[in-house]
């Protein structure tokens, strides 16, 4: 099975962390360091490039805004929970989804996961979305620096991190907390609903505290991306708080 990426980043972090790529496709008549860097970056590993039409490279992007760059790579491999864990930081944080479904989502908060240092995210197996081209665009080649696992149940993952010690932060804009009253230093799992549901019942019975960011009455929501953003910010800006 092979997975089409498309993007200047994507397809140069693709190379850079070395995921096995098949060929390289380049719009003819584009030129400059861009295009030297991925060029040089495929010649070292042994990866073809080619130059094609644009129009070829907007058939196969779908549409989307490929800026010349295209790759026929192996799937973005999955990790287990187990995996995030063994690898994590002290204090470890993680970013768990429920039922992202919009890749474009979902790639937007794993730019971000990765820019705050999170350890990993976990997202549902089912009725969500997954790590697609469009969602690699989106994250703009930060799926190649951060561990996703897939889980087929949230709610038993959310019980089983707080086993282990977690503290489980749900994102509820009913909730009566705010986001900055809450204590963010330890193990910490941050939990984000999908973008039309939130956080589904089940999810939210597993969390040891809901907490929501305070917004003017103009606003209802905000999208899962910011409001993820928001929170692990807040994550960060606590933590360094207290080594300070």
């Amino acid at each position: 099975m092979t997975e089409i990426l498309y993007g200047r980043h994507p397809v140069r972090e693709a190379l850079r962390t070395g995921r096995p790529l098949n060929k390289i496709l380049v719009a003819r008549g584009l030129g400059g360091a861009a295009v030297q860097e991925i060029r040089n970056l495929a010649l070292t590993r042994g990866v073809p490039v080619q130059t094609v039409d644009r129009q070829a490279l907007d058939r196969l992007a779908g549409g989307g805004v490929h800026q010349g760059f295209l790759a026929f790579a192996a799937p973005k491999e999955y990790v287990t929970l187990d995996d995030i864990l063994e690898k994590a930081n002290a204090p470890p944080l993680l970013l768990v989804l429920d039922h992202i479904t919009d890749p474009r989502n979902l790639g937007a908060i794993l730019r971000t996961a990765a820019a705050a240092g999170v350890d990993g995210v976990v997202i549902p197996t089912r009725r969500a979305a997954g790590i697609t081209g469009e969602a690699a665009k989106a994250a703009a080649g930060a799926i190649e620096h951060l561990p996703v696992a897939r889980v087929t149940n949230i709610s038993r993952t959310l019980r089983h991190l707080k086993e282990l010690g977690f503290w489980i932060v749900g994102a509820d804009p009913e909730a009566s907390q705010l986001l900055w009253e809450a204590a963010l230093t330890g193990p910490i799992a941050i939990v984000i609903g999908g973008e039309d549901t939130g956080l589904s019942r089940v999810v939210q019975k597993e969390c040891d505290c809901l907490v929501r960011i305070p917004m003017t009455e103009r606003t209802a929501s905000l999208n899962a991306s910011v409001a993820a953003a928001l929170f692990l910010y807040e994550v960060v800006r606590q933590r360094r708080q207290a080594d300070a």
